[in-house]
């Protein structure tokens, strides 16, 4: 009887343990800066979050009595794939009284926040290897995900003159040199705050429309808007799809609840992926999601706090050392050039978290061409921690 060689048991091991190719995308790098902060905190050390999007306030108390309620009555089960008819009846209501759109509930898919959104609706709308459009700087789980599914994420430059948004006429050019399945856009958009004004997102919309491109709208920052009132997508064409989230303006991101707005002629294939993937979104979520809408007042007083850390931001920051930051209009973020002073935003936001304690995200997070340059400041947490970091950070600076 002969044994097997043991080198070429360990290749055999190192083949049945190894990561597929798909698997082989970029981290979230915002989560590994979560986890050194949190070996900081462990060690006793304070430090100030500033480097994810997560609000501070809890949810509003209608959700989380909602929720109780629901747990003294007893069992909680599955619900069907597409939600709970009461909250997708009641979301459908929320783009009249917000938007003034007549919106059918049938079209609206509750979601485990807006994470499976993403993957429910690139499943269902684009084939490996389609190419599909977002901003750069975005939101890095956009182009990941893109590709784990097989499909292109192409990376549209915005700038200044373009008020960092894409402009039809980028589109037209990125569409012309290879053909585009699909683009994803946000207002307020992650991680820069800026918005786009309506007339904008009418023509990016339309010209979308008319070159065969699907349109996808992440409208998860909707409701912190400060510059002026955010345009949904939905309001503009039925074949738009919204992807939207209870986590951000109603501070519920551990719930895992959002939904999305489907073309008609989408929302089986959406129920179908669904049901095998994910079966349905926790019942209790959905329960306190429906009600997290009658806490509105509460939610209005959290995005009055924003406000406040907006200004301490814009004009404590410049007379900290960093003057230079994208129009802040929406969302919870502020996008800093930190150029004067490195080319590593990645090593910088090392340096500020370890010396500092104020944790950051650097910006090749969202850009990985001129990310490097950049910082991401998330001010959804108290004002007196935003003026400790306008003081820290200032003093982080000074020390060189």
């Amino acid at each position: 009887m002969t044994s097997t060689p043991s080198s070429i048991r360990l290749a055999a091991a190192s083949r049945l343990a190894g990561p597929s190719r798909r698997s082989e995308i970029a981290p979230f790098i915002v989560m590994d800066v979560m986890e050194r902060a949190a070996r900081i905190e462990a060690a006793g050390g304070h430090v100030i979050h500033m480097e994810v999007g997560q609000p501070a306030a809890p949810a509003p108390s209608t959700a989380r009595e909602a929720a109780r309620r629901a747990l003294d009555h007893g069992r909680i089960g599955y619900t069907t794939a597409l939600g709970i008819p009461s909250l997708r009846a009641r979301i459908a209501r929320h783009y009249g009284e917000t938007y003034g759109v007549d919106l059918d509930p049938g079209r609206v898919v509750v979601t485990t926040g807006s994470s499976s959104g993403f993957l429910l609706t690139f499943l269902a709308q684009f084939e490996p290897g389609d190419r599909v459009a977002i901003a750069n700087p975005g939101y890095p789980p956009y182009r990941h995900i893109l590709t784990a599914l097989g499909c292109e994420p192409v990376l549209i430059e915005t700038d200044a003159a373009s008020r960092w948004v894409i402009t039809p006429e980028a589109l037209r050019e990125a569409h012309r040199r290879t053909p585009l399945k699909g683009l994803l856009v946000a207002s307020p958009a992650n991680p820069t705050g800026t918005m786009m004004r309506p007339e904008a997102l009418a023509e990016l919309v339309r010209t979308a429309e008319e070159l065969g491109i699907r349109f996808l709208s992440d409208e998860i920052y909707h409701g912190l808007d400060y510059a002026f009132p955010a345009s949904t997508a939905a309001a503009i064409s039925p074949d738009a799809t919204i992807i939207h989230s209870f986590s951000k303006y109603f501070c519920m991101t551990g719930w895992r609840v959002g939904w999305m707005v489907m073309p008609e002629g989408l929302v089986r294939a959406v129920e179908r992926l669904q049901q095998n993937l994910m079966i349905s979104v926790p019942t209790l979520s959905q329960i306190a999601a429906e009600a997290a809408f009658d806490g509105a007042r509460e939610m209005e007083a959290v995005k009055h706090g924003y406000e406040e850390n907006r200004l301490i931001l814009t004009t404590g920051l410049p007379a900290a050392g960093l003057p230079e930051f994208l129009p802040v209009d929406g969302a919870f973020y502020l996008y800093a050039d930190v150029s004067r002073f490195t080319d590593d935003s990645a090593a910088f936001a090392r340096r500020l978290l370890d010396e500092a304690h104020v944790a950051a995200t650097p910006g090749v997070d969202f850009d990985p061409h001129r990310g490097h340059h950049y910082l991401r400041l998330s001010y959804a947490g108290s004002p007196a921690q935003m003026r400790e970091a306008v003081q820290r950070i200032g003093d982080f600076l000074r020390k060189g």
